[in-house]
């Protein structure tokens, strides 16, 4: 088995996602140096830790508790890891990647479904497991793996993290305003349009001295959701690239398939399904439609035959 020289990188989607984040970064930022005069003399150190924080994506023991509570997966069964890690070995052979710097994490689910998260989580559903056969679950191994590879999986919990203390504040800031709201039906419209007042002043005096910053943050979960479909489509390429591409093809038609099932089943009957992801909905879904990510694979099918 040949190792790759270089195990991993950052690629233009990693790097992109990054920076995309800049703005929610320098937000939290302006939060994190308020929350720090709280301390005084301290509020040095309560900055830098929050700096170094970052970090804790690349520990172990974090990354356990990562999976364990925010994705609520779990260690697979012996049996389990004998159906996984003979599909592993062939995916990461053939990336000449060292399989045993990653480490399996099952989620309890019957649907078809798998995740690549923070340095070196590989999570797939109890469902892949049991009853994909082994080639489809390689290419899903495969996709997953192109995340870790590119980078996808650590660059965008990356930034999730440290744009968490701005979120907290703006979600905040949506009750404070979804409360006055509420209670300005019971008030006259003098007091009802003097909380508006001095409200809207405070986010139009937050946005001056930010020089508009606050303002991009209305059109980064669009960007943001645009960078996760192109990540989605650079990790099947990596899955088809290994050659893949006709084992994820059947992967991706089966949820095809289960996804127009399941919505058939939730309307009443006689009932048509609406077209999925029009509007704005298209545009903050985090993957790519079914047939943007069949059009991305013809040239793997063609090349292959």
């Amino acid at each position: 088995m040949h190792l790759a020289d270089r195990q991993r990188r950052a690629d233009a989607t990693a790097v992109g996602g990054l920076l995309l984040y800049v703005p929610n970064f320098l937000c939290s930022l302006l939060v994190v140096l308020m929350f720090s005069l709280l301390f005084g003399g301290l509020g040095l150190l309560v900055v830098l830790l929050w700096l170094a924080s970052g970090l804790l994506v690349f520990h172990r023991p974090t990354e356990g508790v990562i999976a364990r509570h925010l994705l609520r997966l779990r260690y697979p069964t012996p049996e389990e890891r004998a159906r996984l890690e003979p599909v592993w070995y062939e995916v990461t052979a053939r990336a000449g990647i060292d399989g045993r710097t990653y480490e399996f994490w099952i989620e309890d689910s019957d649907e078809l479904n798998a995740v690549a998260a923070a340095g070196h989580i590989v999570g797939v559903t109890r469902f892949a497991v049991q009853q994909l056969p082994t080639g489809q679950l390689g290419a899903v191994l495969a996709h997953e793996l192109g995340h870790h590879i590119g980078g996808h999986s650590w660059s965008s919990l990356l930034g999730y993290w440290y744009a968490l203390p701005g979120r907290i504040v703006w979600r905040v800031i949506r009750v404070g305003a979804a409360r006055v709201r509420r209670a300005s039906g019971g008030m006259s419209c003098f007091v009802a349009g003097l909380f508006l007042m001095v409200f809207g002043g405070i986010i139009a005096s937050t946005v001056h001295t930010l020089y508009g910053l606050p303002l991009l943050l209305l059109v980064m979960p669009y960007a943001l959701a645009a960078m996760g479909r192109r990540s989605e489509l650079r990790a099947d390429q990596q899955a088809a690239a290994l050659g893949f591409a006709p084992m994820l093809v059947e992967v991706l038609t089966r949820m095809e398939h289960d996804a127009q099932q399941a919505e058939r089943a939730a309307l009443p009957a006689g009932a048509v399904p609406a077209p999925r992801q029009e509007g704005l909905a298209k545009l903050l879904a985090s993957h790519p439609d079914f047939h943007t990510r069949m059009h991305h694979l013809q040239p793997y099918l063609q090349s292959r035959r």
